[in-house]
C-alpha cells in the first residue's frame, strides 16, 4: 500500500529525513514512532501530497505521491496533528462539505457522511457547532473527514493528542476496528497504545530509521529485558551504590515514599539478578516489601534506540 525509496528532505539544506526506505502492506498498522523533531510529520505530510520530497520517491497503491498525486489521494485519508476544523460549522454540514470537496457522488454524499459519524460517534453532536465540541470530538470529526472517502490508507498523525485517558481509549478502539478494512500509518508518543494496536512498528530517530519489526521482535532484541523494582528500608547504606555492584545492573534510579526506598533497576538482557538482589538483603538486613520483575516494554526499545547513552 505504501513503499517508500531513499526519500529524503531537507530544509534549507538541513536534512528533515535522510534516505528513507519501508514499506507497508496492505491491512497493516504500522506504528510510527520517533522524539519530536525526528522527521515523523515531514514523513507524512510528504505521503499526503501536502510537500514534495527533495529527493527519492514514494508511492500509494502504486502511485508516485508527487506526479500521479491525485490518484494517489483518492486511496489516502490523512488526519493532521491539528486538525484544521471551521469552528462556525455545524458538524453534520462541514462533512458534507468535506464530502463534496473529496468528490463523493451527490447520490452517496448522505450515505457516507452517516457512516461515518456513526463509525465516529459523532450522531449526538452532529447538529452542534464544532467550535463548541470538546477537543476529543473534534479529533473524532477530523477523523471522520478523513473517511469519507472510503480510502483504503489512514495516515493519523497524533490522533490523541490532547485526549483524557477514556478518550484515548475510545480512539483506539476506534482505530483498531477501522484497521479490520484500512491499511493504517499511525504516529503516536503513548507508546503502550501502538504495543497494544500495530502489527509493525518503524522508528526514526534524526530523520534516519532506526528500526522497523513487530513490537514483540523489537523486545527481543534490546540489550535490556526490563528491569527489577525493589522496595525496602535499607537504614544508613547507599542502596544505590549497593545495588549497583550486582552483576548485570546497568542502573539503579531511587525515589522515597516515607521511610521506604523504591529502587528500579535496569538490568542486562537475559540476566536475572533477583536472588543476588535477596542474598544483598540477607547481608545488609534490609527490610524488603516488594521485590519484582518487570518485563520490557516498547518504551524501553524506544529510549534504547533514541537514547543510547541512557542506560
Amino acid at each position: 500500500m505504501i513503499k517508500v525509496e531513499n526519500l529524503t528532505k531537507r530544509y534549507a539544506g538541513q536534512p528533515a529525513i535522510q534516505n528513507l526506505n519501508f514499506e507497508v502492506g496492505q491491512g497493516e498498522i504500522m506504528g510510527f514512532l520517533g522524539p519530536n523533531g525526528a522527521g515523523k510529520t515531514t514523513t507524512m505530510r510528504i505521503l499526503a501530497s501536502f510537500m514534495p520530497p527533495t529527493s527519492g520517491r514514494a508511492t500509494i497503491a502504486g502511485f508516485d505521491v508527487f506526479t500521479q498525486s491525485l490518484q494517489a489521494r483518492a486511496h489516502l485519508g490523512y488526519m493532521p496533528e491539528n486538525v484544521p476544523l471551521y469552528g462556525d460549522m455545524r458538524v453534520s454540514e462541514y462533512l458534507d462539505y468535506r464530502a463534496a470537496l473529496k468528490g463523493v457522488p451527490h447520490r452517496r454524499l448522505a450515505e457516507r457522511v452517516g457512516d461515518a459519524k456513526e463509525l465516529c460517534g459523532l450522531k449526538e453532536v452532529e447538529k452542534q457547532l464544532i467550535g463548541t465540541l470538546s477537543k476529543g470530538y473534534r479529533q473524532r470529526v477530523g477523523l471522520a473527514d478523513a473517511l469519507l472517502h472510503e480510502p483504503d490508507l489512514l495516515i493519523l498523525d497524533e490522533p490523541t493528542i490532547g485526549l483524557d485517558p477514556n478518550q484515548i481509549r475510545q480512539v483506539r478502539e476506534l482505530i483498531k476496528n477501522l484497521g479490520k478494512q484500512h491499511t493504517i500509518l499511525l504516529s503516536t508518543h503513548i507508546l503502550p497504545e501502538v504495543e497494544m494496536t500495530c502489527s509493525r512498528v518503524i522508528i526514526i530517530h534524526k530523520g534516519r530509521i532506526e528500526a522497523c519489526d513487530t513490537p514483540e521482535n523489537l523486545l527481543g532484541k534490546i540489550r535490556q529485558a526490563g528491569g527489577v523494582v525493589v522496595e525496602a528500608k535499607v537504614g544508613a547504606d547507599n542502596g544505590v551504590g549497593e545495588l549497583k555492584k550486582i552483576s548485570g545492573v546497568r542502573d539503579v534510579i531511587v525515589d522515597a515514599d516515607g521511610d521506604w526506598q523504591i529502587f528500579s533497576l535496569r538490568v542486562e538482557s537475559g540476566i536475572d539478578v533477583r536472588e543476588e538482589i535477596f542474598r544483598l538483603a540477607t547481608a545488609r538486613h534490609w527490610t524488603v516489601r516488594e521485590l519484582t520483575q518487570r518485563r520490557a516494554t516498547l518504551e524501553d526499545v524506544f529510549v534504547e534506540l533514541t537514547h543510547p547513552d541512557v542506560v
